[in-house]
């Protein structure tokens, strides 16, 4: 069987605030390990009105303390506007709360625009350039015998399983050079999708933490009991992605009656392509779209998105998608 994980961006909806979008977090981590999915990871942005996981380390110390089971990590932490001394002390501290169960996915966006990446790094010396050597001398940090004179404390020799994220080329170039496991953000940039994912396997080479490829994929599920129920709840993340693009970030915004009727023909072109690896509808149609999914891709894993305004139809939305059992064809 195919595992599901869940990608939560801790979404703050309209008429709501930060606190109970991580009480949603935590609520929709302790449901989906009921449910059996795999990990649960939260994302860096920052500078976002309608997301809350800007301090990620933070959140995930939350929501690993209030599960006792599935992992949880990044998908991801924005490495760029990090040290990655830093980020292997703070994974080092994550890993030994709670052993076994820590992830750390690392991309090398900013995650923000440029002036809040300013904020962050306070100069722009170091870029997205040398993200390779940043990954290599983060994994060094987790090593029981690293080569550098600085150590992680904690960090040293916990060996917490690095991923690379990716939404171009170059990360499955890099996660394949470095024998790692690779996620693709197909959820919201999914146009080099079939390439990153033939690279990645062409080109991978086995090490100490992964023998062979292993591909996980973003993919948007909006499910619910019809399909009319579950194309009323998409519009939110339909509306919030438009937004986006059109520079006007917001927060979510409640769900809209037969929305795509209601854009110009440019909007609903690019939400055609932004959310092309997507699932909408009834328990029946999503399995389908998710086997096809599966079979078009060969993933190894799904890493599961569901932006939903109301909390309980995004429970409802995970529940159903839980319940799917796919396998490679």
């Amino acid at each position: 069987m195919i595992p599901f994980s869940i990608l939560d961006l801790a979404p703050i909806a309209e008429g709501s605030d930060a606190s109970q979008s991580f009480r949603n977090t935590l609520n929709l981590a302790q449901h989906g390990e009921q449910w059996g999915y795999q990990r649960y990871w939260l994302a860096e942005h920052h500078g976002m009105p309608g997301i809350a996981s800007a301090a990620t380390a933070v959140l995930i110390g939350h929501v690993a303390a209030g599960t006792s089971r599935i992992r949880v990590g990044a998908g991801g932490i924005m490495l760029p506007n990090h040290s990655p001394l830093v980020i292997a002390e703070q994974f080092g501290t994550l890993e030994s709360l709670f052993p076994g169960r820590i992830d750390l996915g690392l991309g090398r966006a900013p995650g923000s625009d440029q002036a809040t990446a300013r904020a962050l790094r306070r100069n722009l010396d170091s870029d997205a350039d040398e993200f390779p050597q940043d990954v290599v001398e983060l994994i060094d940090y987790f090593s029981a015998e690293p080569r550098q004179s600085v150590r992680a404390i904690p960090g040293t020799g916990l060996q917490v399983p690095v991923w690379i994220l990716g939404s171009s080329l170059f990360g499955a170039q890099l996660a394949a050079s470095l024998g790692l496991p690779y996620a693709f953000a197909s959820h919201f940039a999914p146009s080099q999708m079939m390439q990153a994912i033939a690279i990645y396997r062409e080109r991978f080479q086995a090490s100490a933490q992964l023998q062979k490829p292993h591909v996980m994929l973003g993919f948007n599920v909006f499910a619910a009991d019809t399909d009319k129920e579950a194309h009323y709840l998409a519009s939110s993340a339909q509306q919030a992605f438009i937004n986006l693009r059109s520079g006007r970030p917001k927060r979510l915004p409640p769900p809209v009656d037969n929305f795509l009727d209601q854009i110009h023909p440019g909007e609903k072109a690019l939400l055609d392509q932004i959310l092309s690896c997507s699932a909408i509808g009834s328990p029946e149609s999503v399995t389908e779209a998710m086997q096809a999914f599966i079979h078009r891709t060969g993933a190894d894993e799904l890493m599961i998105t569901s932006q939903i305004f109301d909390h309980a139809a995004r429970l409802r939305s995970y529940e159903i998608t839980a319940s799917i059992k796919l396998q490679r064809q």
